[in-house]
């Protein structure tokens, strides 16, 4: 199975439809959250994750936009009600079976408190080694990463959506079940 993994898309609607474009051919779409920014909600985004069947879960710039504090950018007249509350439905964590593999997915981390910052070289990360996973796909941090951790092969596609660091980059992944391999590319927005 070949999935397309996005994360912090922050309604960069045309970075995100570039990117699904560069993946080709894929079997299923995912999402690892933050696909709004703070108080913006893009209905392009939503549309376009709709639209794919991508499952989602909910990052912490959902959590900002869908939470009282956002009343206001909800209310606002041009976001779409229907994928608004699209986005709300979506859970903060995905446990799955792909196959014989289990996968999960979540935005920062899967324990409390859920918006810490797990970066490549963070020790924290080998607390993934204690999860029933054979692949576990996070975002957050905007650096993207792929490394095995125990049984668990680890992706973080990076940002689809903004560009943070020093590499200033847009970038996504692509997960080859069948041989346990992924790899991250660049989004190649001016071709």
């Amino acid at each position: 199975m070949r999935i397309g993994i996005v994360s912090d898309i922050h309604c960069n609607a045309a970075a995100l439809d570039r990117a699904v474009e560069q993946m080709g051919e894929i079997d299923e779409l995912l999402c690892a959250g933050d696909a709004c920014y703070q108080y913006r909600f893009s209905n392009d985004v939503a549309h376009r994750l709709r639209q794919l069947g991508g499952r989602y879960v909910i990052g912490n710039h959902e959590e900002i936009l869908l939470s009282e504090a956002g009343a206001r950018a909800q209310a606002s007249p041009s976001v779409d009600k229907s994928l608004l509350e699209w986005t709300r439905e979506q859970p903060y964590l995905i446990r799955t079976d792909i196959g014989s593999k289990k996968l999960l997915m979540f935005h920062a981390t899967p324990w409390a408190p859920y918006r810490d910052y797990l970066f490549p070289h963070d020790p924290q990360l080998q607390r993934l080694a204690d999860e029933e996973a054979d692949f576990i796909i996070y975002g957050h941090t905007h650096a993207p990463l792929v490394k095995r951790i125990g049984r668990a092969l680890i992706v973080n596609p990076g940002s689809a959506g903004e560009m943070r660091g020093t590499e200033q980059v847009l970038t996504y992944a692509v997960l080859d079940t069948s041989d346990d391999h992924a790899e991250i590319h660049e989004i190649r927005l001016n071709v």
